[in-house]
């Protein structure tokens, strides 16, 4: 396809931006009837863009150091807080990861400027991706941890990325994080929690599905462990 070639935003249409935010969460609870919103703040989308170093070339007052590179974000933040209300608020944030050349020389210290940050407004949760594990010797490792961010954040925190039953019951036996997010895994076992509780085998994902337009293959066409084993 023949896309337009992007281009920054201009510092006089970002409050106009920052309105849209508004006003697409006060729709979500009072027109859709959505109990919250959550802010996209990863996977190289735009709020992602602003606060990476390394995609973020600006130089007016949203971009250089780490308070303005995070000001967009932490304005929209606001602006829906004081439009639904604190309580009806999450954000996904992704520090650690380059999703669509979006990367951070310093992901911990953006990690945990933004869980500060947020805290002033007291949104529900903060929804974090998992650093991205590397294979060392048949095991997959990582240097890096949402621990400090789990501890700078004073709400309910979530952890996301490659868990499985067992790692997402010692993340919280541990302390590491409130709850666990599970994405691949729940598309393909649309009865995850079951399977978790009866330690059943679970369904491979197909990730060839995962982006089709289809609305059933490889979304609602899973089979339930009830399916499996009456046929």
């Amino acid at each position: 396809m023949d896309w337009s070639p992007p281009r920054r935003l201009r510092t006089d249409e970002i409050p106009a931006t920052v309105n849209n935010f508004r006003l697409a969460a006060r729709n979500a609870i009072e027109a859709a009837g959505f109990d919250g919103v959550e802010f996209h703040g990863a996977n190289g989308y735009l709020l992602d863009q602003f606060m990476k170093d390394q995609v973020s070339d600006r130089t007016d007052k949203y971009g250089g150091s780490l308070e303005n590179r995070c000001r967009f974000p932490l304005e929209i933040v606001e602006a829906v807080v004081n439009e639904i209300g604190a309580d009806k608020v999450g954000m996904r944030l992704s520090s650690y990861a380059s999703y669509m050349e979006a990367s951070e020389s310093n992901p911990e210290a953006l990690g945990v400027y933004m869980a500060n940050a947020v805290n002033k407004f007291g949104i529900l949760y903060l929804h974090v991706i998992e650093p991205r594990m590397i294979k060392i010797n048949d095991k997959y490792e990582t240097p890096h941890s949402l621990l400090p961010m789990r501890n700078a954040f004073k709400g309910t925190f979530i952890a996301a990325g490659g868990y499985n039953g067992d790692d997402g019951n010692k993340a919280m036996a541990d302390n590491y994080s409130d709850l666990v997010a599970f994405g691949w895994l729940f598309l393909a076992n649309p009865d995850l929690p079951r399977r978790f509780q009866l330690n059943a085998p679970l369904n491979k994902y197909n990730r060839d599905t995962f982006y089709i337009p289809d609305p059933v293959l490889g979304y609602t066409d899973y089979p339930f462990l009830e399916d499996i084993n009456s046929s």
